[in-house]
């Protein structure tokens, strides 16, 4: 019987251990659970146009691996790998989604989770300045004081601003003003604490939830605790749609406590770093990732 080869992807130029740790530890669970795996980084995989065609350039020209797991951001060489006839673990869609998230707050709209109230910055060139201040004063009418100011692409919580009056909030558009952002009201509920659910197919596979010290964001870190989490049937619920609305074969789910008990919608992050949720579960997601990856093309080919 044929040997499933597998590519593992991740961003090349990220050196740092807090990401390498990661794909070292897909690569060995792929090796153990039977695949053949090759790691790549995402700049050795050289995207070209060709006689019309898709295809590759480079030292991978002609490579062709049964599928590849991309743990990136690269959303145009994954749409170009998939151009390709490849099948990506997660799908270049669900990528992009998830890395913007006024995109993740589209794909959510209309799908009867709670989402925090959310406003859309406008669009401002980088050749124009703040012409008119009348829409942030709508803004704070709309959502009321403290509010959120996210920016659409950051991650560990690093792009996320709470605005206590006016004038903090035009001094932050002053800095954000050509960036893509959006405003939120500021769930009072769930100040400092969240809920994390990674959801691997239609299963939560592991919860945690996070605490902050002094901080309104509860991400581990921003200087957040973590504690092993039992969420209720419905959260479950709530994580798991999440993920299928935004297309993921897999996602890091952070929801919010609501004041009633009915969670309201944070983020859905379709890369969701796992040794944080490891160490405070013990519950491996790069083994039941690729677990679920082996049994889902067993069944698609069977």
């Amino acid at each position: 019987m044929k040997q499933t080869s597998c590519a593992i992807v991740h961003n090349g130029n990220l050196g740092s251990e807090k990401f390498l740790v990661q794909v070292r530890w897909l690569e060995k669970a792929a090796a153990e659970l039977g695949f053949r795996v090759r790691v790549i980084g995402n700049q050795e995989l050289i995207p070209a146009f060709e006689g019309g065609r898709s295809t590759l350039k480079g030292r991978y020209a002609g490579y062709e691996p049964d599928f590849f797991f991309f743990w990136d951001k690269d959303v145009r060489l994954a749409r170009h790998l998939e151009r390709m006839g490849f099948r990506l673990y997660n799908r270049a869609s669900a990528i992009e989604t998830c890395d913007d998230k006024i995109r993740t707050f589209e794909a959510l709209a209309g799908s009867g989770l709670r989402l925090p109230k959310t406003l859309i910055a406008p669009l401002i060139f980088e050749a124009c300045g703040i012409a008119d201040y009348r829409p942030y004063d709508a803004v704070i009418e709309e959502l009321g004081l403290p509010l959120v100011v996210k920016e659409a692409f950051g991650s560990f919580g690093e792009q996320v601003y709470l605005v206590h009056n006016r004038e903090e909030l035009l001094a932050l558009e002053e800095k954000l003003k050509h960036r893509p952002h959006l405003f939120q009201e500021f769930v009072a509920a769930s100040r400092g604490r969240d809920m994390r659910i990674n959801v691997i197919g239609s299963e939560a596979a592991a919860s945690m939830r996070r605490e902050a010290s002094g901080d309104f964001r509860a991400n581990v870190t921003a200087g957040g605790r973590m504690f092993p989490y039992d969420p209720t049937e419905r959260e479950r619920e709530v994580a798991v749609a999440c993920a299928q609305f935004v297309g993921a074969d897999f996602a890091g789910v952070d929801l919010l406590f609501g004041e009633d008990g009915e969670p309201y919608v944070c983020e859905v992050n379709s890369n969701a770093h796992f040794k944080n949720i490891y160490d405070c579960t013990g519950v491996d997601l790069a083994v039941r990732m690729l677990s679920y990856i082996r049994e889902e093309r067993a069944e698609t080919h069977a």
